[in-house]
């Protein structure tokens, strides 16, 4: 019997919910927020954080990162939009794919500043916090590219290669190919690991688990890259994605070392708010009971003097007698 010796792409890019049609690129891409947001969550609260403020400062990173990411897009492959024969509304047509995740990172970054000073959290904190969600949420978002089959790599007849359907269209030549989205989607979920058990074993803080995160992350990013074969600038022969990895390669290794010079350990708060909301709560106990003590030691001094007031009297009453 033969075995398959290929990975099949999707016939179709839609996921009908009932009626209701989803794009798979769509679909991945919340999948994968939703864990980003709840497992950091998790993580959150393990710091000393409160239920509901990752959530809380998701509202403004999430928007932030998909408009970055798009922007990056479309910023960097400009002739699928702005040249002759192209439609520059395309250019909002975010679930036909394309996001840029150094775009996504930077805006969203800027996103989560923004939340995180409205509730007097430091960033860096918060950061550590969602650096394997963010991970994992790479990890299913890309394969969104696979029901789009879209950033697939160089020709191959491995048995896990790719199967791309032909679409003089879209630019795609039938054939088996690398699969790229599988290469990154496993690699991410490696960086998540790595990050888990790096975060428990030297406790980091200050922002280094997220910069691990990154330096992690564009590692793998440089070789998975230099084996897509879809149009891409090239500066000195490196496509301008590999380029982008090595700078921020560098910048995160930079940071961890300096970070940890200047600001050893981890953070012992996270979240202000938290802790006062718990010494308040635990503040309340002492201090009823202190209350109460008080209150029954008054009320058996006003017992014991009563009953010294009637011996009194008992005695004058005696006395008057012959």
């Amino acid at each position: 019997m033969d075995l398959l010796a290929y990975i099949p792409s999707p016939s179709s890019g839609v996921i009908h919910l009932g009626p209701v049609p989803l794009r798979g690129y769509a679909f991945c891409i919340i999948i994968g927020v939703f864990v980003a947001v709840w497992y950091g969550g998790r993580r959150w609260v393990a710091r000393g954080g409160q239920v509901g403020t990752v959530a809380d400062i998701a509202v403004w990173a999430v928007p932030f990162g998909l408009v970055g990411g798009r922007l990056y897009h479309v910023i960097t492959d400009y002739e699928l939009y702005f040249t002759d024969g192209r439609d520059w509304v395309d250019a909002f047509k975010i679930w036909q794919g394309g996001l840029g995740i150094w775009g996504a990172i930077a805006l969203g970054a800027l996103g989560a500043w923004i939340g995180c000073r409205r509730r007097g959290i430091p960033l860096p904190a918060y950061a550590d916090a969602i650096a394997p969600g963010i991970a994992f949420a790479q990890a299913i978002g890309r394969w969104g590219n696979w029901f789009n089959q879209e950033l697939y790599g160089k020709a191959t007849t491995l048995p896990w290669a790719l199967k791309i359907d032909g679409d003089a269209d879209a630019g795609r030549v039938a054939g088996t190919y690398h699969p790229t989205f599988l290469y990154e989607s496993l690699w991410c979920v490696g960086v998540a690991l790595l990050v888990i058990w790096a975060d428990r074993r030297f406790k980091l803080g200050h922002g280094r688990a997220f910069a691990l995160y990154v330096a992690a992350y564009t590692v793998g990013r440089f070789w998975i890259e230099y084996l897509r074969v879809d149009d891409a600038h090239h500066v000195l022969g490196l496509r301008l994605n590999n380029w982008t990895s090595v700078v921020v390669f560098l910048a995160a290794v930079a940071y961890l070392v300096i970070s940890e010079k200047r600001t050893p350990g981890r953070e012992e708060i996270v979240e202000p708010a938290a802790v006062e909301g718990g010494a308040a709560e635990s503040g309340a106990g002492p201090a009823a009971a202190t209350e109460a003590g008080h209150g029954t030691a008054a009320e058996s001094k006003a017992g014991s003097g009563g009953a010294d007031d009637a011996a009194v009297a008992a005695e004058a009453e005696s006395a008057k007698k012959p």
